[in-house]
């Protein structure tokens, strides 16, 4: 059942540039705090959700394209709920819960911990502060990344799809790549990600296979109110 479900999503999610990792809730929730815990039992199968590259091209942009005419505030979020809350049409029989990165709880903290979910489903490395040695950084708060092994940081986790009435007791855990492995460029990547995001360097870590296009890193550099204008949307207009 997973395989063929993991097939579908493939074949379905793929062509948009979006990639679908298969995980068991219990190796989330085996990493986590009971405050952070997902409400499933530890055998029922999910997939992280990420956004390549390409996905800017092949879903956002004939996606703004389509709606046009309807309300637009946050084209990237709207995009990825319109295409996965199609996906369900592909599993009648079967219910989907959908979290998408950006819902929190009453309690202001995350539905799901978006880097946690990719680096256990063996999706990207989730480099944090205790993957280094000789800690340089003294009482500063130092947040992790997830680096991808062929993306490096040019990719984003958008969504966790989950299957309440699947179960995949035997599912084995893939270990994710540790593409960032010696001391000296993790702290690098840890230096660059908390202090200079802006300029993106902690992207290219590693040597990538694939990054944004010109246009799509103009997009994502732009203040969020002014985004609309650079994909032919007017700000009136919406």
């Amino acid at each position: 059942m997973e395989r063929r479900v993991a097939e579908q999503l493939r074949s379905t999610l793929g062509p948009l540039g979006l990639e679908a990792h298969a995980l068991k809730v219990g190796w989330y929730n085996a990493v986590l705090q009971p405050a952070f815990h997902l409400p499933y039992p530890d055998d029922t199968l999910a997939f992280v959700v990420l956004s390549t590259p390409s996905m800017f091209d092949k879903a956002l942009k004939p996606f703004v394209s389509k709606e046009r005419l309807k309300i637009i505030r946050d084209p990237v979020d709207q995009c990825v709920s319109h295409h996965l809350s199609r996906l369900k049409e592909k599993f009648p029989d079967q219910r989907v819960d959908i979290m998408f990165d950006y819902e929190l709880l009453p309690s202001r903290k995350p539905k799901f911990l978006a880097q946690t979910a990719a680096h256990v489903a063996g999706a990207a490395y989730y480099y944090q502060r205790k993957d280094v040695k000789l800690d340089p950084w003294g009482k500063k708060k130092i947040f992790g990344v997830c680096i991808h092994p062929k993306y490096g940081g040019w990719f984003a986790i958008r969504a966790l799809l989950l299957f309440p009435a699947i179960q995949v007791p035997f599912l084995e855990q893939p270990r994710p790549v540790d593409c960032v492995s010696s001391e000296e460029k993790r702290i690098e990547l840890l230096e660059q990600f908390n202090f200079h995001w802006q300029d993106g360097r902690y992207r290219d870590i590693i040597e990538v296979k694939e990054r944004y296009s010109e246009e799509q890193k103009t997009y994502f550099a732009t203040p969020p109110a002014e985004r609309l204008r650079l994909l032919g949307l007017s700000q009136e207009a919406q």
